[in-house]
C-alpha cells in the first residue's frame, strides 16, 4: 500500500469510527407508507375511523440529517481508497411478541427471535436492546409485557417460566416470582387499584393472580370449554376491573372480572372475516373498541364491547397494513395501536381517529 492511499484509509477509518454519532431522530415514515397515500379504514368514500402510521423495525427506523452526507463522504473516500468498508448489519426485530408504551412514549417490544426486549425511545432518539437479567441469566422466550407503578416493568418469559420486575429506565433486575408456580406464563397485566398482576399460564389453561410482592393469591378458570374456563389462554388487556383475556384454542375472548365472574364472551369459530381461529392479543382504545388479533388469518379484528365487529383490518401478506402471523397488540395515551406483526419482523403502528361504531 502506498503513503497516500494508507493514509485515505486511515482519515476514512477516522471518521467513520472515531466521530461522536450524531443526533438521531426516530421515524415511523417508512418508504412503504408514504404520507400523501395513507392506508385508511373503512374504504373510502366512508370516513376514515383508523389510518397506518408506519412501522417499527429497529435501527432503521432511526436517521439523522448528517446521514446522507456522511454517507456520501464515506462513498467519495473509498473510491478514493480503492477500499469497502464493510457495514454492520442493522439490529432489527426478528419474531415480536407483544409490547407495551409507557407514559414518557418509551416503547419496549419483547421479541422471541432474539431473546431480548428492545426498548424505542422517541425523545431521546435511542433504541436499547435488553438481552440479559442478570450476569448469568439471560432471556429465552420473553412474551408478555406490562408496566407497574413506580417505575417497574414485568417482562413473563414463556421458557424460563417465570415473571420478571425490572427498572424500566436501566433494565435492571429487581425481582421475580412465579418459579415452580407458572407452567408457561404468556400475557401479563396489571391491575394498580388492587395491588395485583394476572399471569396467562397457557399450559395450565388458567390465569394466576399474584399480589404486588410476587405471591400467588388465587387462579381463575380451568381448562375447559365451557364459560370462565380456557384452553390455552394467552395475551390479556385490562380495565375498569375487568380482564379481557384471548382463549386461544377456544377461539374466543371473554370478558372476566377479577374475582373470575365472566361478563362477556366474544367470538366465535368460523371461517369467516370476523370470525376467530387463534386469537392472541386484545386491547382496548379510548372509547372501549376491542382490537384482537386474529393470528391464523392474519387480521386485526375490531370490535365494541358487546361483540359486534366494527371493522376488520389487513390480512395477509408482507405489504403496508398487511399481516403475517400476528401476535400481540396495544393501544397508547396517543389511542395508536401497536401490532405485533411477528413473522414479518416489525410492529405495524395504526392511528384510531374516531368511533367506526
Amino acid at each position: 500500500m502506498n503513503a497516500s492511499k494508507g493514509l485515505l484509509v486511515t482519515l476514512l477509518a477516522w471518521l467513520t469510527l472515531g466521530c461522536t454519532p450524531a443526533a438521531k431522530i426516530m421515524t415511523f415514515e417508512m418508504p412503504q407508507a408514504p404520507r400523501e397515500n395513507r392506508l385508511v379504514w373503512p374504504d373510502p368514500p366512508a370516513p376514515a375511523r383508523i389510518v397506518y402510521i408506519g412501522d417499527l423495525i429497529g435501527e432503521n427506523n432511526f436517521i439523522s440529517a448528517a446521514d446522507d452526507v456522511k454517507s456520501g463522504f464515506r462513498s467519495f473516500l473509498e473510491v478514493l481508497a480503492g477500499v469497502g468498508l464493510d457495514e454492520p448489519e442493522p439490529k432489527v426485530l426478528r419474531r415480536p411478541q407483544s409490547g407495551v408504551t409507557g407514559p414518557d412514549g418509551r416503547i419496549y417490544v419483547t421479541d422471541v427471535g432474539s431473546s431480548a426486549v428492545f426498548v424505542f425511545d422517541e425523545a431521546q432518539g435511542t433504541m436499547d436492546i435488553w438481552y440479559s437479567l442478570t450476569d448469568k441469566v439471560n432471556y429465552v422466550a420473553p412474551t408478555g409485557i406490562a408496566l407497574a407503578p413506580e417505575g417497574r416493568l414485568l417482562v413473563a418469559d414463556s421458557e424460563l417460566g417465570e415473571v420478571f420486575v425490572l427498572d424500566s429506565q436501566s433494565g435492571e433486575l429487581q425481582s421475580r416470582f412465579g418459579a415452580g408456580v407458572l407452567k408457561r406464563p404468556t400475557g401479563v397485566v396489571v391491575a394498580p387499584e388492587y395491588q395485583l398482576v394476572f399471569v396467562a399460564d397457557t399450559r395450565a389453561h388458567d390465569v394466576k393472580v399474584f399480589d404486588f410482592d410476587g405471591n400467588l393469591i388465587d387462579s381463575i378458570g380451568q381448562q375447559g370449554d365451557g364459560v370462565g374456563e380456557f384452553n390455552a389462554p394467552v395475551y390479556m388487556s385490562y380495565r375498569d376491573g375487568k380482564l379481557f383475556i384471548a382463549d386461544v384454542l377456544n377461539a374466543r375472548v371473554q370478558v372476566v372480572g377479577i374475582e373470575g365472574r365472566v361478563f362477556n364472551v366474544i367470538g366465535e369459530r368460523g371461517l369467516y372475516v370476523g370470525n376467530l381461529t387463534r386469537p392472541k392479543g386484545v386491547a382496548l382504545d379510548s372509547d372501549g373498541n376491542l382490537y384482537v388479533v386474529e393470528s391464523y388469518y392474519d387480521h386485526l379484528l375490531v370490535f365494541n364491547q358487546q361483540g359486534r365487529l366494527l371493522l376488520p383490518i389487513g390480512g395477509p401478506g408482507f405489504s403496508s397494513g398487511r399481516f403475517y402471523l400476528p401476535s400481540g397488540v396495544w393501544t397508547d395515551a396517543r389511542d395508536r395501536i401497536y401490532v405485533a406483526d411477528m413473522m414479518n419482523g416489525r410492529i405495524s403502528i395504526f392511528q384510531y381517529l374516531g368511533n367506526p361504531g
